[in-house]
């Protein structure tokens, strides 16, 4: 299964007022979309969009939104008192799916549709509009959905209550089409945003105890098997090098193994590795103090692993998959890793640590010497492991390491279709430079 991201961009808003004054949580909102070229001179509508401008409005609402002009994509208007049952309208830009260029790899349509429908669930919720109803953008219910609950998705679990921001509540409207493929793109997109409520937890509010548990809670009821191995049964399997990294925290490692059989029988699993860092200070290489706070989401690969998992699990998919996160914390005292320490994996293939820094490979190793032990069709391995990932491809694109081109492509065609660019910086020169002067394997 694919990871979705949505980037939904932030643009300014023409709003049309006179509305009626009336309690704010009792506002019921609707997203339209509007197309436009580069050339266009006015807004087309939807095919949803244009009924409810003919049968509702009488035309109003296309002669408001082309006032101002073409809307690009992501680009928002609203309109207030359209009608008796929505009081609130916002029209989101489609923009015109062929302007994506062919090298970017994206199906523009779904990808356009996301950002609009984002892009109106947005500006909704900043006017306090609770209820939000999403049209099918022609087609495009499902890529609707993953767009609108992402973009209504917000942390604030602790904040005190008259601080929290409006959460709008996604639904299709009634009489639009793709029910079942809306129910499915909300489906993956809440799954996305509990990944996004791991990662976001404070540090001391998601140890890899917490984790587990709460990990525990959403898939066991939803009929995953869930079991947190601890310390000692890691140590009976030789996972030295996974255990050297939770040397330097008092919190206890977990090592948290999931199992979906949604195909039963006697299909091999796909293996899902996610790294499990709940917070990484650099160990004794520790990082600066700038921003060292966003290490509390350096379990993103285990949530999104997790997260994955879960949308399987209520889609029903019919697939066999085995989930594995290494849960630790990164920090340095008395006992951590120490710059030229050398541990051994389960495998029994020695290590040279250079920097406790690089502690995300320690503990993935030893965890993908266990997916082995389920004969998989492919191990896939999901982490926030360097930031020189970012300067090399920038923040829109995700390096996929790949020796299988079968793999890849099923990624690369998954990716497409959900907005996950990938890039294969992959060639053998590579592995020239990881030798050291230490004899290590």
């Amino acid at each position: 299964m694919a990871i979705f991201r949505v980037l939904v961009p932030r643009y300014s808003s023409v709003v049309y007022r006179g509305r009626f004054y009336s309690s704010m949580s009792e506002l019921r909102g609707l997203v339209l979309g509007a197309y436009a070229s580069e050339n266009d001179k006015v807004n087309k509508l939807t095919p949803y969009a244009q009924k409810f401008n003919d049968q509702v409005t009488s035309g109003k609402l296309l002669e408001q939104i082309n006032v101002a002009g073409p809307l690009k994509v992501g680009q928002t208007r609203i309109l207030w008192n359209t009608s008796p049952k929505y009081p609130v309208v916002a029209v989101a830009g489609l923009g015109d799916a062929a302007s994506w260029d062919i090298l970017d790899g994206l199906d523009g349509v779904r990808e356009n549709v996301r950002i609009a429908a984002g892009a109106g669930v947005k500006v909704l919720a900043a006017e306090k509009v609770a209820q939000v109803e999403v049209e099918d953008f022609n087609g495009q219910a499902e890529a609707a959905a993953e767009g609108a609950t992402l973009a209504a998705y917000r942390f604030q679990e602790y904040k005190k209550l008259e601080a929290r921001k409006t959460v709008a509540q996604v639904s299709l409207a009634p009489d639009a089409s793709g029910a079942e493929d809306f129910k499915r793109g909300v489906t993956t997109a809440k799954a996305q945003n509990w990944s996004r409520l791991l990662m976001e937890t404070p540090a001391n509010l998601m140890t890899p105890t917490i984790f587990a548990q709460e990990v525990q809670k959403k898939l066991t009821p939803l009929g995953v098997e869930v079991v947190p191995h601890d310390r000692e049964w890691a140590r009976g399997l030789g996972m030295e090098s996974f255990l050297s990294v939770s040397k330097g925290s008092d919190e206890p490692p977990v090592f948290l193994e999931m199992t979906y059989n949604g195909a039963g029988g006697d299909q091999k699993p796909i293996c899902l590795v996610g790294k499990g860092i709940t917070f990484d200070s650099g160990g004794i290489s520790i990082k600066s103090a700038a921003k060292m706070d966003e290490m509390r989401a350096d379990m993103g690969g285990g949530s999104v692993v997790v997260g994955t998992i879960a949308a399987l699990a209520e889609l029903g998919a019919k697939i066999n998959v085995k989930g594995l996160v290494p849960l630790c914390e990164n920090l340095p005292n008395g006992r951590a890793n120490k710059p030229g320490d050398v541990v051994r994996a389960m495998n029994g293939k020695s290590i040279c640590i250079d920097n406790t820094d690089a502690e995300g490979r320690l503990i993935l190793c030893d965890a993908i010497c266990y997916a082995e032990r389920f004969n998989p069709r492919y191990i896939v391995d999901l982490a926030t492991l360097t930031g020189a990932i970012r300067v090399a491809l920038g923040f829109c694109v995700t390096g996929a390491f790949s020796t299988c081109d079968q793999l890849f492509g099923h990624l690369s065609s998954a990716g497409s279709k959900t907005g996950e660019l990938l890039a294969r910086p992959l060639q053998s020169m590579f592995f020239l430079c990881f030798k050291t002067a230490v004899d290590e394997d």
